[in-house]
C-alpha cells in the first residue's frame, strides 16, 4: 500500500532515530555523541562528523555501544556516518590522483549536512540479476544502477539499490558503488547524493518493529527500524552532488 513517511508502522524507526537526537544533547555525553567539526569548529552531532584521529574513532566505538543499550540493537545513522568518512578519503584520492574537483563538492555538501544535522542513508547494495555475471554483461543493464547520461548542468542515474536501513525517514540518501569495476563499466562507477523525497526515486519499503503490546507496557515495542528497495527510475543529479 502507499504510506507516507509517517505511518504508524514505521513510527518505531521514528523513536528510534529521536534518541540520537536527543542524546546528542545531552552535557554527561557531550565529546561521545558529539565531536568539533573540522570544517567549522562548531560542536556538531558525532553522526556528522569525519574522523581525524584514532581518539575519534574510539569515540565513535563509545557513542555506538551507549546508544545500542537505548535500542533494541540498530541506531540506524552509522551506515549514513561510514559513507560520509569513506567519500571524505575517496574522493580526495581522486583528486590528487585525475586533478578533479570531487573533494570541493563533498566538503560544501558535508559543511550543509553537519549545520543541519541530517540524517543519511547508504544506499550501495545493487539487485544485481545474475550474479555469476559482471554489470556490463547484465540482460538489463538497470540491474546495476548507473549513468544513462550527462549534461552541462548534471547526470541522469537509473537503476535500484536493495536493502537499504533507515532510507524511509532519511534527509538524504548517499549512493555508492557496491562493487569495482572494469573497463567498459564506467557508467557504473558512480557516487551521489540525493534527497530522499527527490523526483524519480520510490521506496519500497518493510517496516521492522515489534507488534505493540496492549497490555505490558514494553519499551522495546516502541521501537524499530524499515528497510527498503530504493528505485532510481531517470533521476537528475546536479554536478555539485556527483562525488
Amino acid at each position: 500500500k502507499l504510506v507516507d513517511r509517517d505511518d504508524p508502522s514505521m513510527q518505531g524507526e521514528i523513536n528510534t532515530l529521536a534518541i540520537t537526537y536527543d542524546m546528542a544533547q545531552d552535557p554527561s555525553l557531550e565529546g561521545i555523541t558529539t565531536a568539533t567539526s573540522h570544517l567549522t569548529g562548531e560542536k556538531i552531532n558525532r553522526f556528522c562528523h569525519i574522523h581525524q584521529s584514532s581518539d575519534d574513532m574510539l569515540a565513535r566505538q563509545k557513542m555506538t555501544r551507549h546508544y545500542c543499550t537505548h535500542t533494541w540493537g540498530c541506531i540506524l545513522r552509522c551506515m549514513g556516518c561510514d559513507a560520509l568518512n569513506a567519500l571524505s578519503v575517496v574522493t580526495h584520492e581522486a583528486d590528487q590522483k585525475y586533478g578533479t574537483e570531487y573533494n570541493a563538492r563533498f566538503l560544501k555538501y558535508l559543511r550543509r549536512f553537519q549545520e543541519n544535522d541530517l540524517v543519511a542513508a547508504a544506499a550501495q547494495t545493487d539487485v544485481k540479476g545474475d550474479r555469476s555475471k559482471r554489470p556490463h554483461q547484465q540482460a538489463d543493464p538497470d540491474l546495476y544502477l548507473h549513468v544513462v547520461s550527462r549534461g552541462e548542468d548534471g547526470i541522469i542515474v537509473r537503476g535500484a539499490k536493495c536493502s537499504v536501513t533507515m532510507v524511509s525517514h532519511a534527509d538524504e540518501i548517499l549512493v555508492l558503488p557496491t562493487r569495482a569495476f572494469v573497463e567498459g563499466e564506467e557508467d557504473y562507477a558512480v557516487s551521489f547524493a540525493v534527497p530522499a523525497d527527490h523526483d524519480g526515486v520510490s521506496l519500497i519499503t518493510r517496516a521492522a518493529s515489534p507488534r505493540v503490546r496492549q497490555q505490558l507496557k514494553a519499551p522495546i515495542a516502541e521501537l524499530g527500524s524499515t528497510d527498503s528497495v530504493v528505485v532510481f527510475d531517470d533521476v537528475f543529479v546536479p554536478w555539485d552532488r556527483v562525488f
